[in-house]
């Protein structure tokens, strides 16, 4: 797991200086890699015993595993220039690669349990990727209902339970009326399944189950005034998950 799905995944146990740590980690994550616990903590103005205590809150033995977890991420590059078509090609191997090899059991758990599963996309392009699920998933016979606009959130959250399933896609997790819901649907106890870029955003932070996708610029014409933002990955991971699904309730009917 990416160290930005852990900082999600335990940030309500982190407080100020936890995340100040992170903060640090995200901004220095090279240079990071190869300071000792000592030399760390001095760059975070914190002791090396509150790193350490870091550390375990994110599921770490101590500091040399976060570290080495620091080390060996590399994150796919955010811009892209040069040859154009040669990068997009290894960008989209990347990233078949990084979906595939996740665990979608707790997503596809969710799927195949609830009674009722309702999608809200955040924009245009989220409303695609609904579209999308809405369609390859209805050939298992799964009936996904997309919400569309701020108005039917309120209707339908009165008739939501635990045996529901809200699936909200953002692109940042970070979309006001999306953390509102979000924060709605916790408090009512109705599990949730978000789609979001990789990063340290509130919605994952607030869902059951966070997806994550990686997002890409690609630079299309010298004087960076064509720049194309790729955002297919979302669409690998619908199919992918679909796939994953089907699996998964193969396994349980068997």
């Amino acid at each position: 797991m990416k160290l930005e799905e852990l900082i999600n995944k335990h940030k309500d146990s982190l407080n100020q200086t936890d995340l100040s740590i992170w903060k640090y980690i995200f901004n220095h994550r090279k240079s990071a890699a190869h300071k000792s616990v000592h030399e760390f903590a001095k760059d975070c103005a914190v002791s090396s015993a509150t790193l350490v205590r870091f550390a375990k809150k994110l599921g770490f033995r101590g500091y040399s595993e976060l570290r080495a977890v620091i080390n060996f991420e590399k994150p796919l590059p955010v811009d892209y220039n040069n040859d154009v078509i040669e990068n997009l090609k290894a960008f989209y191997g990347k990233t078949v690669d990084n979906l595939i090899n996740r665990d979608y059991d707790n997503a596809s758990r969710l799927i195949y349990n609830a009674r009722r599963i309702f999608a809200f996309p955040s924009g245009y392009v989220q409303s695609n990727v609904v579209q999308e699920m809405k369609r390859i998933f209805l050939e298992h016979k799964v009936f996904i209902y997309e919400i569309i606009n701020c108005g039917e959130l309120d209707s339908v959250i009165d008739s939501l339970t635990s045996e529901d399933l809200f699936i909200l896609v953002s692109l940042s997790g970070e979309s006001p009326v999306v953390k509102d819901f979000a924060n709605r649907l916790k408090l009512k106890g109705v599990p949730t399944i978000s789609i979001t870029r990789l990063s340290d955003n509130t919605l994952a932070s607030l869902s059951t189950v966070n997806l994550y996708i990686s997002s890409a610029r690609f630079q299309i014409s010298k004087d960076n005034e064509m720049v194309y933002l790729t955002l297919i990955p979302f669409f690998m991971l619908v199919e992918i998950l679909y796939i994953k699904y089907r699996i998964y309730v193969e396994h349980q009917e068997n």
